[in-house]
C-alpha cells in the first residue's frame, strides 16, 4: 500500500499542503510545534479511526478556518483508490466522507481500505497505562486483519450499553433484575466471539514479539505476551465459540448481576479483557525498567505491522512521530529491517539522528506549511 497524492488545507495549523511522497522513505523534518505531527494526524484520519492523540473530530479544524479538507489518492495490491474528507464549523455540520467518489456514513468504510501503523511517543503508554489502552490496541490490530471483528466489538460495545443502562433503572425502580436476561444472552454471543477474535490475534503478535525482542537484547531476554480473560482460561478459549463458552458467559453474568446493579456497570466479561508482557517472568508493567518498557512498546508495533504484512499480503503506512531520534542505533536498524518494505512517514526536529538514507524524499516543515527539499535525502 503506498500513498500517491496528499493535501490538506484547514486541518489544524495545515496550510494548503500538497505532496505527492515517495513510494519508500519520506523524512519530515521542523522544530516543534510546527506541524510535523499534525500532518501525520491527517493522514491517520483517512483510516477513519480516531485520532492517535486523542484529540476529538471537531479539534482538527484550524483556529483559523471554517472547513478542514483532506484528499488522499493511495495504491493498493489491487487498485488506485480515493478519500475525501470534508467537515465545517457549526451546528448539526457532520463530517462528510467520500471513497472512490461514494459517500460514506461512517468511518468504517475506510478503515477496511487505508490502513497505517502509526509509531508515537506516547506507545509506551501501551505499557505502563491500564487495560482500556491495551484493549483498544487489541481491537484495532485485530480488526485490521479480521473485518468481522470491528462489526462484533461495534455489536458488544452497544449491548454493553444497553445492559449498563438497564442496570440504572433497575437501582431507581423502574426496571427488574430478570430484565437483565435477554441482554445477557446476546452479550454472552458476542461477547464469547470478541474473546476468540482477540485471542487468536494475540497469540500471533506473541510470536513475533518474542522473536523481535530477542532481536533487541541479543537474546539476553525473552518477553512473553499473553492473552489474559476476564473468563477463561486460555486453554479454554476456542477457535470460534461454543454453546458451552457461551453458556458459561451467560452464567457468570447472571452471577455478577447483584453486584452489576449496585455498581450500575457490568463488570464481568470481554469489557475487561487485557494483555500482560513478561521479561523473565515478572511484568514490564510493574517490574520493567524505562528501557524495558521502552523497548517492549516498540517491539508491540513492530509486530502489528510484521502480522499485518504477513497475513494480509498487502503493506500498511508506516508514520513514525519522532522516535526514531530516542532509539539506538541497534533500535533503528530493528525497526527500518522490519519497515523496509513499506511506506515510512518520518517526522523528526533532527534530521542527523535518525539514521535516514536511501531514497526518497526529504521534507521542511514551518508554521503548517511543507517544502520539498530534495528527492535525495543526505547521505544517501
Amino acid at each position: 500500500m503506498r500513498i500517491l497524492s496528499f493535501s490538506a488545507e484547514g486541518f489544524r495549523n495545515l496550510e494548503q499542503l500538497q505532496m505527492s511522497p515517495h513510494p519508500d522513505r519520506n523524512l519530515i523534518c521542523g522544530n516543534n510545534a510546527q506541524g510535523k505531527t499534525n500532518l501525520l494526524e491527517a493522514i491517520w484520519s483517512c483510516t477513519g479511526c480516531r485520532s492517535f492523540r486523542g484529540a476529538r473530530e471537531k479539534d482538527f479544524i484550524g483556529l483559523k478556518a471554517q472547513a478542514m479538507h483532506l484528499h488522499l489518492k493511495f495504491q493498493d495490491s489491487r487498485r488506485v483508490q480515493e478519500i475525501r474528507i470534508h467537515m465545517a464549523r457549526g451546528e448539526g455540520k457532520q463530517k462528510k466522507i467520500l471513497l472512490n467518489g461514494v459517500p460514506l456514513k461512517g468511518g468504517s468504510g475506510l478503515f477496511s481500505q487505508f490502513q497505517c501503523v502509526v509509531f508515537s511517543p506516547d506507545d509506551r503508554e501501551l505499557i505502563r497505562s491500564g487495560p482500556e489502552k491495551r484493549r483498544s490496541f487489541m481491537d484495532l490490530c485485530g480488526s485490521q486483519l479480521t473485518p468481522a471483528m470491528l462489526g462484533c466489538l461495534r455489536r458488544f460495545d452497544q449491548l454493553t450499553a444497553q445492559r449498563n443502562a438497564v442496570l440504572k433503572q433497575i437501582q431507581l425502580g423502574t426496571a427488574k433484575k430478570r430484565d437483565l436476561a435477554d441482554w445477557d444472552i446476546q452479550l454472552a454471543s458476542y461477547g464469547s466471539l470478541l474473546t476468540c477474535l482477540r485471542y487468536a490475534y494475540i497469540r500471533q503478535l506473541a510470536a513475533v514479539c518474542e522473536q523481535l525482542y530477542a532481536s533487541v537484547t541479543d537474546g539476553r531476554e525473552k518477553l512473553a505476551v499473553k492473552y489474559r480473560s476476564n473468563l477463561f482460561r486460555n486453554s479454554e478459549i476456542p477457535e470460534k465459540p461454543t454453546k458451552e463458552m457461551q453458556q458459561h458467559y451467560f452464567e457468570q453474568l447472571q452471577k455478577s448481576a447483584d453486584d452489576d446493579i449496585r455498581l450500575g456497570f457490568t463488570a464481568k466479561g470481554a469489557g475487561r479483557d487485557d494483555f500482560s508482557c513478561k521479561i523473565g517472568g515478572l511484568s514490564v508493567r510493574e517490574f520493567g525498567s524505562q528501557g524495558q518498557q521502552k523497548s517492549t512498546a516498540l517491539v508491540l508495533k513492530l509486530a502489528q505491522a510484521a502480522v499485518f504484512y504477513d497475513k494480509k499480503d498487502e503493506t500498511p503506512v508506516i508514520l513514525l512521530d519522532d522516535v526514531m531520534g530516542e532509539l539506538d542505533t541497534q533500535r533503528q536498524r530493528l525497526v527500518y529491517d522490519i519497515v523496509n518494505d513499506m511506506q515510512i512517514f518520518l517526522t523528526t526536529p533532527q534530521p542527523e539522528a535518525v539514521g535516514f538514507s536511501g531514497t526518497g524524499n526529504r521534507y521542511s516543515m514551518e508554521n503548517g506549511c511543507l517544502t520539498e527539499q530534495n528527492a535525495e535525502p543526505e547521505g544517501a
